[in-house]
């Protein structure tokens, strides 16, 4: 079906962070989904690394934005500038008659068919010859080496920057899925939250991200870790250093990471009862860079009962899920959850 010259991608277009995976090569590609623009001029100053690395630090006519929020496309021809931008650097050592590639992008299972065209508009503009769509927790399923064609039921729950995707499948399809728009970003904005409200201190996205990171956990911590985090004092005005410890993130974190296992709740309750068996023998899989969180999965296996792994590259499992099911396009053209629109012209 694709041309000897095409290399075709397959893209994680996240909230956070976009992931592109070229056949025959794996991931290539791992860069912030973050866009740093000119406001006078309205042109592109920088995208991925260079642009998150201004968050928080430009100067009046610089803005860095996230052209996606919680999955989808919040500003368009930003998002279509960015993704040309990755198109570029995945291919940029393509020979000359390489043609326009084929490119599936990853979708939340909660998206609108606006939203979901919307995607594929940008994918085209970017400069794909074919545009594909998957199903984000579909692809994390295909990523994390699940049985996905068996008929036996498989979970996935594949917590990213805007939403967290829970899903069982079974015979190449989703059976029954819950999207929520609670993941990695709320985490950080309940962080930003408590710090404010407890110490008066104002902190930015990437220190709440970085304490996240350090010294998060769902549930009450294993260790007393503390860390030394700088911000804005409210009251005076001025930078100020403070100490803060593992448990009181883990307070912050409380209803955040109660929503996520809410989530899992209801889609268990709908799931078929021979499929709900499976689980149980199979566990839970957790995919996404939330699955990262301390003892997540130890919580989330003590208010479901059931096992709960994380997969062994969760960071990836989307990207890799997404261009393998390009690679096995014949599988399941007529199953899953896949669209596809031509931009066909020579």
């Amino acid at each position: 079906m694709f041309g000897g010259f095409s290399r075709d991608l397959g893209i994680d277009l996240g909230t956070a962070n976009t992931l592109v995976y070229v056949k025959g090569k794996g991931v290539i590609l791992r860069e912030p989904s973050v866009v740093a623009i000119r406001t006078d001029s309205g042109s592109i100053e920088a995208v991925g690394n260079d642009a998150k690395n201004m968050i928080g630090r430009t100067p009046g006519n610089i803005v860095a934005i996230r052209p996606m929020k919680d999955g989808v496309i919040a500003d368009f021809d930003t998002t279509a500038t960015m993704m040309k931008y990755f198109i570029r650097q995945a291919l940029r050592q393509r020979g000359i008659f390489t043609r326009k590639p084929n490119v599936m992008v990853c979708v939340p299972s909660g998206i609108t068919a606006v939203e979901k065209r919307a995607v594929e508009d940008a994918t085209k503009q970017a400069g794909a010859r074919e545009a594909y769509t998957i199903e984000e927790p579909f692809a994390a399923a295909i990523g994390a080496d699940l049985p996905v064609w068996e008929p036996t039921g498989s979970m996935i729950v594949d917590i990213g920057g805007g939403t967290t995707e829970v899903a069982i499948i079974s015979l190449g399809g989703i059976v029954t899925s819950e999207s929520v728009r609670v993941a990695g970003d709320e985490m950080d904005e309940a962080i930003a939250q408590y710090v404010k409200k407890k110490y008066n201190l104002m902190i930015g996205e990437r220190t709440a991200e970085a304490i996240k990171f350090e010294i998060g956990s769902a549930g009450t911590p294993d260790t007393a870790d503390e860390m030394d985090i700088r911000g804005r004092d409210l009251v005076s005005g001025l930078p100020k250093t403070i100490t803060i410890s593992a448990v009181e993130i883990a307070k912050a974190l409380e209803d955040t990471v109660a929503q996520i296992i809410q989530s899992v709740k209801d889609t268990l309750e709908q799931s078929p009862p021979e499929l709900a068996a499976d689980i149980m023998d199979r566990g839970i899989v957790l995919t996404g860079g939330g699955a990262l969180l301390r003892n997540l999965d130890k919580v989330l296996s003590d208010e479901t009962n059931m096992p709960v792994l994380v997969s062994e590259n969760p960071l990836d499992c989307v990207a890799i899920g997404t261009g393998k099911a390009l690679e096995n396009l014949h599988l399941f053209r007529s199953k899953a959850g896949i669209t596809v629109r031509s931009n066909r012209k020579g």
